[in-house]
Formats: structure tokens, C-alpha cells, sequence
């Protein structure tokens, strides 16, 4: 009698439980005009864990998304500057005696090269200049990982057959199910009114 009133109960609560948020909403659409035409809408009515996909860079596409500038151009300049000013401290370290007729408060290893002056400023160029394309590089690599959150081997998006055409003759916007926006079927309506070819939930 209890067994048959606890499969009752988990029957019931089953009944109640709302169905399962997918991971994302796919919405197809066939040319250009048509995908720009969503982004914006999509943008409009406030959805921010959204993308679109592309089998070639669409021009306008990041206006249309409302994407902001991003943070890195900044991030590889502080990194440029560093080296330069890294690749500069170590040669006068290394080199100079005296900066700027006192003495220098940390004495290196001076070396007579050619008769040269231990403080020059033409000398130190390549140095300066190599350490400042390195750090500028590696930090674009880096931060670019970073900032887009790479490498992501996996995204459920792939278990759509109608996906793998976005690397070739087809659009996409893609909603996620965790955006704050989403309503569930309103989302998929407001998609499927933005003339999109088909739209498919993509479970996890």
C-alpha cells in the first residue's frame, strides 16, 4: 500500500514539474537581409546570451547584434607599453652607469661595445622594440582565448542537423535557454514571426 502511494505521488509531482528549459533556441534564416533583420529585433527586446552564425563575416552584423567594442586592443597596448618599458629598465640596468649625469642606483654590467656609449639610445631600439611585439602578441593570443572563453570543444548546438549548414549556405541566430529574456514558446513565436525558415530547441 505504501509503495503504491509513493508511485502515485512521484507520478503526480511528474505531472506538475514545468518541462525542461532547452540549452538554446535555433532560428534559420536563408540570406543576409534577413539575419540582420533579426539581430535587431532580437536586440531590441533586451536578449544578451544570444549569437549569430555566419559561413562568411556579414558586414553591420556587430551594430545589428549591439555588441560593444571590445576590451583587448586596450589590454595588448598595456602590454606593449610594458615591454618596451621592460626591454628599456634592463638595458640601462645592465649598461648605463649614470641616467641623466647622476648615478644610476642600480649598477650592471657595463660593456664596452665599439666605444659606444654605456646609455644609447639608438642601441637599445631592437631590444626595446622585440620585448614589445612580444608582450603585445602574446597577450592578444591570450587575451582573445580569454575573453571569448576558449578552447570549448562541445556546444549542443552541433547535435543539429540543420546547424552544420551554417558553415555553408545558411544564418542563425541562437538564443539561449538561461537568457533572462526567454519566455519558452513567446521566444520561439517572436522568432518564427522574424520570417525565419525553421526554428528547433536544442536540448543539452
Amino acid at each position: 500500500m505504501t509503495a503504491t502511494t509513493t508511485q502515485t505521488e512521484t507520478a503526480a509531482d511528474r505531472a506538475t514539474q514545468p518541462d525542461a528549459q532547452p540549452y538554446a533556441v535555433l532560428a534559420e534564416f536563408e540570406d543576409v537581409d534577413s539575419l540582420l533583420h533579426a539581430a535587431m529585433a532580437v536586440r531590441d527586446r533586451g536578449f544578451t546570451r544570444w549569437d549569430c552564425h555566419t559561413p562568411f563575416p556579414v558586414h553591420h552584423l556587430n551594430g545589428a547584434m549591439g555588441m560593444r567594442p571590445t576590451r583587448l586592443p586596450w589590454l595588448v597596448l598595456g602590454a606593449g607599453i610594458t615591454g618596451a618599458l621592460a626591454g628599456i629598465g634592463f638595458q640601462l640596468y645592465t649598461m648605463a652607469t649614470t641616467i641623466g649625469g647622476l648615478p644610476s642606483p642600480l649598477q650592471g654590467y657595463e660593456m664596452i661595445i665599439s666605444g659606444k656609449p654605456y646609455m644609447s639610445g639608438p642601441a637599445y631600439v631592437p631590444i626595446t622594440f622585440e620585448l614589445t611585439i612580444l608582450l603585445a602578441a602574446l597577450t592578444a593570443f591570450g587575451g582573445m582565448l580569454l575573453l571569448n572563453r576558449l578552447p570549448w570543444l562541445y556546444n549542443p548546438v552541433f547535435k543539429s542537423q540543420r546547424f552544420k549548414r551554417a558553415t555553408d549556405d545558411r544564418f542563425f541566430v541562437v538564443i539561449r535557454g538561461d537568457d533572462p529574456v526567454y519566455e519558452g514558446d513567446k521566444t520561439i513565436e517572436m522568432l518564427k514571426g522574424l520570417d525565419a525558415v525553421s526554428v528547433e530547441t536544442v536540448e543539452d
